[in-house]
């Protein structure tokens, strides 16, 4: 049956516990952020070069004598990823005295997109931060990852009298034009690429990543015929040609999220130009910011669940409740654990092919503009057509038990329908209205690593109202699969159905995905390559075990509330659909 007893998510004090872990949380990032009030971080946008409107934070010592010169550093984040994932180096460069401008890469975050600008917007930020009468001209620094390596070196090559020295994190020179670097450009080079970076032959045209040293390129940047030294410093800081190349045992995005990279990183900055604020390079803060943000993570969910618990219990939305439908499941406990690991073993397989796929029929336009989101949209509809069929065959062969749609927790009630679509935008919306007051007030938003929640702007606004129906499609279908072809029998208790119907949920989402990700990392660990060298895509696979987590908890908390599959289905089809619009690149 359907529970409409008053549990904790059900209750007023559930709200409020979550707006109380939410602010706690977020007081303590924020706290983290600023080195205790030491250092002030703004929101800002100013126009560039090419009338570009650019988004980035800027943090500046909190008592910072504006009659004096400063040095500074321009910060660049990677593809698909946002100004708040260079948080880690931000942190620890400001926290040191050094004015850090971390800008959103063009068509990322809130910067504007301008494809002929191969530098994304480093450019523009470099002339920005010189045109600041507090900035010391001869003491700028420019760092990046990945992407933003290319971006910040591509900058660099083009205007070396602006920098004094550049940090390529999980980067390379002379890709996609970032720009060559030899022994005699005029500026200090530091170059931190993981043991077991992904992007290895893209980036340094070797197989594996522990020889990047070995490569032309970087031979050429460090002025040898030999394989590059690990921590050796090649050349001078006094006559601005040191080089310096780092390879910590992480993978390509662990490099932002590692205490090693960023303390080479924070002593390679302080080598080239002192920091006003010295601090030893292990003293690092920036974990427990990364901490307060996963906390506000759980709690942004928190409040979800409980804003729609709440929402349940009013006279208004009570309406959408019916009884949990009679289950007409795969009741042989074979058959459940075959088709189990047919479900999650069908999205894994597909994962990279229809992705590939999505992005070479429907290449950026007007219309579809971020290529990875049309990839996912493209492999979620592929994968509810192939659950669709398959559903269709269980039923036909489920009918003779007397099976109807009905038992799979779908009903045509416009009526419920209606008053589901308005309350997932309701309870989403109270969400995403936190998320920014959050953003507002501490300049902070939900999230771990590289997945957050973050607030949108317009264009992505109406990205999510332009993706949001692939993915409901896959909910819609995913939701039948779950709560009827294989949904549990019940337990002695609601709590432990309730626990073992998520789990059971999860792993029928997730566990293919997981083991696609055991499988080309321990390749990885193991030979030093991936086993299929789809580098981003495999490293985009992260992202969705945690979407898939949120996803089942959802749907497996709705069906039992609401004994339907829509409230799970609209409810996940607006909240992903914005967690995956707000993270990735507007390529037009």
């Amino acid at each position: 049956m359907s529970s409409n007893n008053k549990r904790f998510f059900s209750r007023p004090l559930a709200i409020i516990v979550s707006l109380v872990v939410i602010l706690i949380s977020s007081i303590i990032a924020h706290n983290v952020q600023t080195s205790g009030g030491d250092v002030e971080v703004k929101d800002i946008r100013f126009v560039g070069d090419n009338g570009i409107v650019h988004s980035a934070l800027m943090y500046m010592p909190s008592d910072m004598n504006l009659e004096e010169q400063h040095p500074a550093v321009v910060s660049m984040h990677g593809y698909i990823n946002s100004r708040e994932v260079q948080e880690p180096f931000s942190i620890e460069f400001a926290k040191r005295g050094y004015v850090v401008l971390s800008m959103d890469m063009t068509g990322h975050g809130y910067s504007e997109q301008f494809p002929a600008d191969l530098s994304r917007g480093v450019t523009s930020g470099l002339n920005y931060i010189h045109n600041l009468p507090f900035i010391d001209d001869d003491q700028v620094a420019v760092e990046g990852h990945s992407m933003g390596g290319w971006s910040v070196l591509k900058a660099a090559t083009d205007n070396p009298d602006l920098v004094n020295t550049v940090i390529q994190v999980s980067s390379s020179t002379e890709t996609y034009g970032s720009g060559e670097v030899t022994a005699e450009t005029p500026f200090n080079y530091g170059i931190v690429f993981s043991k077991y970076d992904e992007f290895a032959p893209l980036m340094w045209g070797v197989e594996k990543a522990v020889n990047a040293n070995e490569s032309e390129k970087m031979m050429k940047v460090f002025g040898t015929d030999e394989p590059v030294e690990e921590g050796k410093l090649y050349g001078s800081f006094e006559e601005q040609s040191a080089r310096v190349y780092f390879s910590p045992p992480v993978i390509h995005p662990g490099t932002h999220w590692s205490t090693e990279s960023i303390g080479t990183v924070v002593d390679f900055l302080n080598d080239a130009i002192p920091a006003p604020n010295p601090i030893d390079a292990d003293q690092q803060s920036w974990k427990t910011k990364e901490i307060a943000t996963f906390v506000g993570f759980i709690g942004a969910i928190m409040l979800l669940i409980a804003v729609l618990g709440n929402l349940l219990s009013t006279n208004y939305f009570s309406s959408v409740v019916r009884e949990l439908p009679e289950s007409k499941a795969v009741s042989n406990k074979w058959v459940w654990i075959v088709s189990s690991l047919v479900a999650t073993a069908i999205p894994a397989a597909t994962f990279i092919k229809f992705q590939e796929w999505g992005q070479a029929w429907f290449p950026a336009g007007s219309f579809l503009r971020q290529n990875i989101t049309t990839g996912l949209a493209v492999w979620a509809v592929l994968n509810a057509v192939i659950a669709a069929v398959l559903l269709v065959i269980f039923h036909y062969t489920n009918k003779k038990n007397g099976a109807t749609i009905a038992n799979y927790g779908v009903t045509f009630d416009l009526k419920v329908i209606g008053r589901t679509i308005l309350l997932a935008l309701a309870s989403v919306g109270v969400m995403y209205a936190v998320t920014v007051a959050v953003g507002g007030l501490f300049n902070v938003d939900f999230r771990i690593w590289v997945m957050a929640f973050k607030a949108i702007n317009a264009s992505q606004f109406y990205l999510v109202l332009t993706y949001v129906l692939p993915f409901l499609l896959f909910f819609i279908v995913n939701g039948i699969v779950l709560h009827g072809q294989l949904r549990m029998k019940e337990s002695s208790t609601e709590t432990k159905t309730a626990f073992k119907w998520f789990g059971a949920n999860f792993l029928i989402n997730a566990l293919g995905i997981i083991v696609l990700l055991v499988i080309q990392y321990s390749v990885l660990f193991g030979s030093g390559a991936l086993l299929w060298d789809k580098a981003l895509i495999t490293i985009i696979a992260f992202q969705f075990v945690v979407v898939n987590f949120i996803a089942a908890l959802v749907s497996t908390y709705l069906f039992r509330k609401t004994g339907t599959i829509w409230a799970g289905a609209f409810v996940n089809a607006i909240l992903i659909t914005w967690y995956i619009v707000a993270g990735q690149v507007m390529h037009m």
